[in-house]
């Protein structure tokens, strides 16, 4: 399946949908303090209804109403489980391996095609150290965790993925001892375990923090009854801003900003860089955009789900649009630094691909091409809102956001886009 993208102008308003990340972890987390726990603002999309689904193949009872659920009664840890698919979400499949560990007999975890290439090895090498046994071919799913774990120390990469980290520290509390993290070389995406330890915080359990991003010491102790509400996705945000910056014509983007850390909120210090003037308050976000855009070197180590929307405003800059340290950006979905190379190049942009970054630099001739998004959500809309821009586009794998944004060619089309499914 794919779309045809004719040149558009957005207006008007726009709701942001709800966090995904935050949803996972407060689902999980409401999973384990159950008694009535309570998660409103829910983001319901591929990836986290593999969430809700792995916490009721662990034992929990879920009721899903509109956009919130409560779990009823929580993770049984002496039942029997079958084989959990966590689809294509690997944020699902990472904490559900660390509650895994908790249970005393064998479970499986699973994913698609896509999942099945993303490592798992560095978080079964850190439960296998605090007595579970673990197997996989490949370093890859399936898995096979046989518990329990009984806590201890634990050294464990930081260079491959911050899941892991939050796989571990959800479990943590649960385990006879408790946990000290030890993180060795560079932590990436450091933000997403703040979110973690936020919303461990708010099911109240502590973390304490010997050394930020580095030692970590969780106690045993119990999740408490909570309501949690999830704030607005600033990844998802960030695909929005760049489509008002390229697009937008008085285009306002809604939702509750909350208070609660995310690493994606960069995107707006990113725009300001880039000459683009952006009004926040607290439940709506209205931008100004120049002529052109500045350009400018960019890091994203801690926020890797900012490089499509980043790239993609290389289409407008009159400068160079570098961006670096993001080469765990090839381990996501898909290899998002050479997909983004690829594809962005049919459409004029002259490209430098490093091992760990991009530049990109309009060459000022801009024609419309078929993009391939492989099945990825943030490139597939990334691409979208570039062939709003420069119009005969044409945009594979509609069906990939899902994901995270389900109704996102349906709300684009709602404020002026021209994006068809053929």
């Amino acid at each position: 399946m794919k779309c045809k993208v004719k040149k558009s102008k957005i207006s008007g308003e726009i709701v942001c949908p709800p966090n995904k990340s935050y949803t996972h972890r407060a689902i999980f987390l409401a999973s384990l303090a159950g008694n009535n726990s309570k998660v409103e603002n829910v983001l319901l999309s591929a990836d986290t209804i593999a969430t809700i689904e792995a916490c009721k193949k662990f034992g929990a009872v879920i009721e899903t109403e509109n956009s919130s659920i409560v779990v009823k009664n929580p993770i049984k840890f002496d039942k029997i489980v079958p084989e959990i698919n966590t689809e294509n979400s690997g944020t699902t499949i990472r904490i559900a391996s660390g509650i895994a560990g908790l249970f005393s007999e064998e479970i499986t975890l699973t994913g698609d095609d896509s999942l099945q290439k993303r490592p798992m090895q560095p978080l079964l090498d850190a439960l296998s150290s605090i007595g579970a046994e673990c197997q996989s071919t490949d370093g890859k799913p399936p898995i096979k965790i046989k518990g329990k774990i009984s806590g201890g120390d634990v050294t464990i990469p930081g260079n491959f993925s911050s899941q892991f980290i939050s796989a571990l520290l959800i479990s943590a509390p649960l385990t006879e001892n408790g946990i000290n993290i030890s993180i060795k070389d560079n932590l990436v995406s450091k933000p997403y375990l703040d979110a973690t330890i936020a919303t461990m915080r708010k099911f109240g359990v502590s973390v304490q923090t010997l050394i930020p991003y580095k030692r970590y010491n969780i106690s045993p102790q119990v999740y408490k009854t909570a309501s949690f509400t999830v704030p607005i996705d600033f990844s998802s945000l960030a695909l929005l801003l760049s489509a008002a910056v390229l697009n937008g014509d008085e285009t306002v983007i809604k939702g509750n900003i909350g208070n609660l850390p995310q690493g994606d909120e960069v995107f707006i210090d990113i725009l300001e860089q880039l000459g683009v003037t952006v009004d926040i308050d607290e439940n709506e976000i209205k931008i100004k955009s120049p002529e052109k855009l500045k350009g400018g070197r960019f890091d994203l180590s801690n926020s890797p789900d900012l490089l499509p929307p980043l790239s993609i405003l290389a289409l407008n800059s009159e400068n160079p649009i570098e961006i670096v340290n993001v080469k765990h950006a090839r381990l996501k979905e898909t290899d998002r630094i050479a997909i983004t190379s690829r594809e962005l190049t049919k459409l004029g942009v002259k490209i430098q691909e490093k091992d760990d970054g991009l530049i990109l630099k309009s060459s000022g001739e801009l024609v419309g091409a078929e993009l391939n998004s492989e099945n990825d959500h943030r490139l597939f809309m990334a691409f979208c809102i570039a062939g709003m821009y420069i119009g005969n586009c044409v945009v594979t794998d509609p069906k990939s956001v899902q994901v995270s944004y389900p109704n996102f060619v349906e709300e684009m089309n709602r404020i002026g886009a021209s994006i068809q499914t053929e």
